[in-house]
């Protein structure tokens, strides 16, 4: 099936929908990166509430919020599923503060960009070493960068389809599914925090402020780590 076909198929069908019918088409290699956003315990949710075997991971930078380790215990525990944890290398991790300190990130985006490199994105390619679909928790109102992406696209660099199934998701819709269904969240978003990465680079965002205004806050940038690239093919 072709991209085209591919995205009218999901076009048509809810997020529920759009997971368990790729599922249907990939039984075995289709994986769903988790970084314990509002978007991603939503897909949780989802996964685990329809059984599907979709294999789960998230990538511990090392950095992370302590609320965030608190979230992936509470997780766990209410969805009865495995998440499997990627981290980083450790010699690149010591290489890297030793030759730059442990905040060097800070001081450029180029370094900010290294840091990500070595804490997330490698350890990415790892977990994605493999597989056939890639799911997400982007939503198109969450960045510039994300407004026109379709719902499956494929991913170059993965080589692999990549499938947003709550694109179309207003943060409202979002917000109403996780205080209907009591889907357990990053204590942090009560606090300011509606986009949350590593401790040291989130921050929270004032009122009237862009929702990813507290990731690397310090910088002018398209507010990306490097985890979406932008070398998909996206047709719809």
């Amino acid at each position: 099936m072709d991209l085209l076909e591919l995205n009218k198929q999901l076009n048509a069908l809810t997020a529920p929908e759009r997971l368990k019918w790729m599922s249907q088409q990939y039984p075995e290699g289709m994986v769903f990166s988790t970084s314990l956003g509002q978007e991603d315990q939503v897909i949780t949710h989802l996964l685990a509430r329809q059984a599907l075997p979709v294999k789960i991971f998230t990538l511990d930078t090392g950095r992370l919020f302590q609320e965030t380790y608190d979230l992936l215990d509470k997780t766990i525990a209410r969805y009865k599923v495995t998440i499997h944890s990627y981290f980083p290398a450790t010699e690149k991790v010591q290489q890297l503060i030793t030759e730059k300190g442990p905040n060097s990130f800070y001081e450029s985006v180029e370094n900010r960009k290294e840091c990500c490199y070595i804490r997330k994105v490698e350890p990415l390619n790892r977990a994605l070493a493999g597989a056939k679909v890639w799911v997400t928790g982007l939503r198109a109102d969450q960045s510039e960068n994300r407004a026109n992406l379709p719902i499956a696209e494929w991913d170059e660099a993965h080589q692999l389809i990549k499938i947003h199934p709550l694109l179309d998701w207003s943060y409202e819709q979002l917000l109403a599914f996780i205080q209907q269904e009591n889907v357990p969240y990053n204590s942090l978003h009560d606090k300011g925090f509606p986009s949350i990465g590593c401790a040291p680079c989130t921050r929270a965002i004032e009122p009237g402020e862009d929702i990813r205004a507290g990731r690397w806050w310090w910088e002018a940038s398209k507010k990306e780590c490097g985890l979406h690239q932008e070398t998909s093919i996206k047709l719809n």
